[in-house]
């Protein structure tokens, strides 16, 4: 079962992938599609407020952020990891539970970004954004750092994520029932 959508110009297939025994979601993966990310990177940007940096969390966001950075020119954007990497010093920490993550997560943040976010205008950037769970992580890493949080940016909004007034994004994905009909 798949989900057709145009998503920056382009038409995609989104496999519908069961969640539980009531609903499913449709699986929008970046990954290997430069086309897309560029062309949804480039609409992004049209929409975007003025940032010192683009922060994102490990993984799927990383291809869109990497590309936003591209395009607009900046030096740097950076990166919450999902684990810590023998690099990262001074550890900020936060945890999130996830809709297509199963257990408990926790996001690391490098001191040495920490720092360069501090007194900063943030951008927040995501594939898909639905409970909003990680965002929240994003948020609160944010906080932590002592940065300022100047927009909430995703290429696709999902279920309450699309009633958001503080989120831009480019397209609305539906919810699924377990058959692959778009729950109302």
């Amino acid at each position: 079962m798949f989900y057709r959508m145009k998503v920056a110009g382009l038409e995609r297939d989104l496999p519908i992938c069961p969640l539980n025994d009531q609903l499913s979601i449709a699986g929008f993966v970046i990954f290997g599609d430069p086309e897309l990310t560029v062309a949804c990177a480039r609409e992004l940007l049209a929409k975007a407020p003025a940032y010192d940096y683009i922060l994102t969390a490990e993984a799927k966001g990383i291809p869109l952020a990497h590309e936003m950075a591209r395009q607009a020119g900046d030096s740097k954007y950076i990166l919450a990891r999902k684990a810590p990497k023998l690099y990262m010093r001074d550890l900020f920490r936060v945890s999130v539970r996830s809709i297509t993550t199963a257990k408990e997560q926790t996001l690391f943040l490098d001191g040495a970004d920490a720092a360069l976010m501090k007194g900063k205008k943030i951008l927040l950037v995501d594939d898909v954004i639905s409970t909003g769970e990680s965002l929240k992580a994003l948020e609160a890493l944010v906080e932590k750092a002592g940065g300022e949080i100047c927009g909430r940016m995703a290429i696709l909004a999902e279920g309450d994520a699309q009633d958001r007034e503080d989120l831009v994004y480019l397209e609305k994905l539906p919810l699924f029932r377990p058959d692959g009909t778009v729950l109302d």
